[in-house]
């Protein structure tokens, strides 16, 4: 199910790479691929000239109608609905990050600027249609693991540092641990692993459900 990448690393920062994945959660979606791609020794200050212009052409052809969102009749996006919907959530209130990041920039014209590595990982997510996320290294304990989410599990929402957030029962997260790091397995990510003008090396995940 997973596709990864082992670099020669240090043994503690190998332990915080390993990807898990359940093998309920295996067995369930057999067609699912994760690749996995580290990003050691990043300046992620900016600006990363690339992908501003990507950014900014990307804008252009949506603004001119030479390029559409998908929307959910598309293959990919209807797979990730479907998806989501087969562990309960609801996918057009909890949409995959592909689905909302497509929609905010068919509604506004505009994609956020967040960080070079972020805008990186927008532009890629936009321009193939895959989930693409990054999380900082240095604040992965354990490692990740595809799972069902857990009673005592936590997730901190990005953005709301101060917010405590449990689970649903039979929800499929990312976690650390007992920490959570993605919600409805790609819908929202955690404030406190989130990549930063201060990230220095970080992880980063394709997903491909269709």
């Amino acid at each position: 199910m997973t596709d990864a990448v082992t670099p020669q690393l240090a043994p503690r920062a190998e332990r915080r790479l390993c990807l898990s994945i359940a093998p309920e959660i295996a067995a369930r979606y057999p067609d699912c691929r994760t690749a996995v791609i580290l990003a050691l020794g990043v300046d992620n200050s900016g600006p990363w000239t690339e992908t501003d212009a990507e950014l900014s052409a990307l804008e252009a052809e949506v603004a001119d109608g030479h390029r559409h969102m998908p929307d959910e009749g598309h293959p990919a996006i209807a797979a990730w609905h479907s998806l989501l919907r087969s562990f309960g959530t609801n996918p057009r209130r909890m949409r995959p990050s592909v689905d909302a990041l497509g929609r905010r920039l068919a509604k506004s014209g505009r994609l956020p600027r967040i960080s070079p590595l972020v805008d990186t990982c927008n532009v890629i997510s936009l321009r193939y249609t895959l989930p693409t996320g990054g999380y900082d290294l240095e604040h992965v304990r354990h490692g990740f693991a595809l799972r069902y989410a857990r009673p005592d599990d936590v997730h901190i929402p990005l953005g709301q540092p101060e917010e405590r957030e449990t689970p649903l029962p039979g929800e499929v997260v990312y976690a650390d641990g007992q920490q959570v790091l993605t919600r409805h397995w790609n819908h929202r990510d955690a404030d406190n692993t989130k990549v930063t003008h201060t990230t220095v090396d970080a992880v980063l995940f394709l997903e491909d459900c269709a």
